[in-house]
């Protein structure tokens, strides 16, 4: 009858054991699983922690970027300023200038034409063209046919003219000889050489008698190819044969601000 007994209990131990055992895989599989999704979790918050770090670098960078953007405009913006300020006082300079230099033509003009009023319209005339003041003076105010040299009533005239210059400062001289088309005869080879030599005998007359300073003028020759009119008839070409004095403004100061 004991034996009958113990037996059932051994069943029991040995069976709630089993249960026991099997209850303990069980709950290890589970622990062994959350500690799998807790490692898992783990590498995931350290992934989501480096990306939240990068992007906060990035954050970091596109802010000083917008940052520097910004004051480098600030600084463009107040460069272009700066240099449209300077433009428009380079401007209002030139246009000053210009002004000046009209103003005094107009004024050298007016001098000119009441100085030689006694001459006659057909002897001499006093224009502005270009920006420049062309007094002109004909053939027969200062030469024979074919001659160089300066008759008195020519040299009367240039003596007047030089009056005025040289009471005014900051103006060249150019004296231009002009021809009309029909070939020279004697002593000069041609037309250039005979618009040359008028242009030079007025230089020196100027400067040697009269005192202009020679580093202000400039001879030159133009032959027949700069005429003012037509040379097919005897009026033409005598309005053609002339000396040209033309004054201009010293254009150094003009320079010097279209080069800045």
């Amino acid at each position: 009858m004991r034996k009958y007994i113990l037996i059932p209990v051994s069943f029991i131990i040995i069976l709630s054991s089993c249960v026991s055992k099997k209850k303990f895989q069980r709950e290890q599989s589970k622990v062994s699983v959350l500690q799998q999704d807790s490692v898992s979790t783990h590498s995931g918050l350290n992934n989501c922690n480096l990306k939240v770090s990068g992007l906060e670098s990035e954050k970091a960078a596109l802010e000083k970027a917008m940052s520097d953007l910004a004051s480098s405009s600030q600084a463009t913006i107040k460069n272009s300023n700066l240099t449209i300020a300077e433009q428009e006082k380079r401007l209002k300079d030139l246009n000053t200038l210009i002004q000046s230099q009209k103003d005094i033509l107009t004024k050298l003009k007016k001098t000119i034409a009441d100085a030689l009023v006694n001459f006659k319209p057909d002897e001499l005339t006093v224009e502005l063209k270009d920006g420049r003041l062309y007094v002109s003076l004909q053939e027969k105010l200062l030469f024979k046919s074919g001659s160089a040299i300066v008759d008195p009533k020519g040299k009367e005239a240039l003596k007047t003219l030089a009056t005025v210059l040289n009471t005014t400062q900051d103006i060249s001289v150019m004296i231009e000889g002009h021809t009309d088309n029909v070939p020279v005869s004697g002593k000069y080879e041609d037309n250039w050489a005979l618009s040359v030599a008028r242009s030079t005998s007025i230089v020196r007359i100027l400067t040697n008698d009269y005192k202009v300073d020679p580093k202000t003028v400039i001879a030159a020759g133009r032959a027949e190819y700069f005429p003012l009119n037509d040379n097919t008839t005897v009026d033409g070409k005598a309005k053609n044969r002339r000396i040209e004095i033309i004054l201009s403004p010293n254009l150094k100061e003009l320079f010097k601000l279209l080069n800045q």
